[in-house]
């Protein structure tokens, strides 16, 4: 990071997604602090378009070709690399101008790009949390020998990382995530089978892409997230847990062996942890009003039914499984998901086809990039063939 008084060059994979609009947000509040040198995104011409004029980066990179070649043919004020591909993300995510880069990628395609932006030395805002859980010992691998800093984006992941700061993990008897418990926590598990696209969609706390609000009815993204909590922080299986918490006010929970439980509450904005991550060690200004405790009304917490939300359970046994496990868990739950989406399949199979996947998964060791990839599309390649078979 560059001293308090200098601009912080900042580099977004996955500019044009949520994460990426809200950081660039926060980037537009703090002017004076941060400057945008790459923008990485998927095939959103339209926003990126905007994203440039507005940012004037560096270096600016399309998962397409012909999206890249569109946007070269376009008259542009200022000069810019403009590149493609995952290659490209990688480029973007390596410049040497980052002082940090935001890594908001949605899913496995996120997994190069974030080492890219590790092996740096830089800092990483983590909001791909999908890397960890494929490659979390590798990540940590890499940060250990370059001295990149990671800070996890994710409400839950910043709520710990802020409740750990000065603790020393020998006195934590549990870190606990909470979940808003999704659309679906109040129904029957008889209820859920025949679910609709558009009722999994309507999360009645936050706004988020697609696919992480299909995870976040299964209760899946709670899962993932478990897996990351492991490997950020380096926690062994029996110290983390998940309360369902449907007001989302009280973001994570650290318990301490003398009794004491350390909690983090904030606003339901994704636009906190995202700011901390950039201006960490120090605190701004937030764009968001203070959090009103007088207005809340309670602050419940509950047990996790995991007759409700079977993925979840299949994820706390990967915490004590081989990586191999995590990474088919990831690559099948993200093909299943891709099918629900697209109506393909009912609510149900998407537990039910990931369940029966990665339960014939063998688990073996991972030893780099490669291994993890070929698990990956071992994996999703199992996942579509039993989709086509129920259909």
């Amino acid at each position: 990071m560059r001293k308090t008084d200098d601009i912080t060059h900042v580099a977004v994979l996955g500019s044009t997604g949520s994460i990426g609009q809200n950081t660039l947000e926060i980037i537009s509040h703090f002017k004076d602090r941060f400057k945008v040198v790459g923008l990485s995104a998927g095939k959103n011409t339209k926003r990126l378009s905007h994203q440039i004029k507005t940012y004037k980066p560096d270096i600016v990179s399309l998962r397409e070709k012909k999206d890249a070649d569109e946007l070269k043919d376009m008259k542009w004020d200022h000069p810019m690399e403009i590149t493609w591909g995952p290659e490209g993300a990688e480029k973007v995510a390596g410049f040497d101008k980052n002082d940090v880069i935001i890594s908001a990628i949605t899913g496995i395609n996120g997994l190069r790009p974030t080492l890219a932006a590790v092996k740096t030395g830089k800092r990483l805002g983590l909001a791909n949390k999908e890397s960890m859980v494929a490659a979390g010992a590798l990540i940590n691998q890499e940060s250990s020998r370059s001295g990149a800093e990671v800070i996890p984006v994710d409400s839950e992941h910043s709520g710990v990382f802020q409740l750990l700061h000065k603790e020393n993990l020998r006195e934590v008897n549990k870190v606990i995530l909470t979940a808003s418990g999704g659309p679906f926590f109040q129904l029957d598990p008889k209820e859920l089978e025949n679910q609709s696209v558009e009722s999994a969609l309507n999360h009645p706390r936050w706004s988020m892409g697609k696919k992480i609000t299909i995870d976040s009815a299964t209760l899946m993204n709670k899962g993932l997230e478990l897996i990351e909590a492991k490997w950020l922080f380096h926690l062994p299986p029996e110290k983390l847990g998940v309360l369902i918490h449907p007001q989302s006010i009280v973001h994570s929970l650290v318990e301490m062996r003398d009794g004491s439980v350390l909690a983090q509450l904030s606003r339901t904005d994704m636009k906190i942890p995202i700011q901390l991550a950039l201006t960490y060690p120090h605190r701004r200004e937030s764009l968001l009003p203070s959090l009103d405790l007088s207005k809340v009304k309670a602050l419940d917490f509950f047990e996790v039914d995991f007759k409700k939300f079977p993925l979840l359970e299949m994820a706390l046994k990967a915490l004590s499984r081989e990586q191999s496990f995590s990474i088919a868990l990831n690559a099948s739950n993200e093909a299943a998901v891709h099918s629900f989406l697209k109506k393909d399949i009912r609510f149900s199979d998407i537990w039910e086809v990931v369940i029966e996947v990665v339960e014939e998964t063998e688990e073996r060791s991972v030893n780099n990039i490669e291994d993890i990839l070929k698990i990956d599309q071992e994996t999703r390649k199992r996942t579509w063939e039993k989709i086509r078979k129920r259909n």
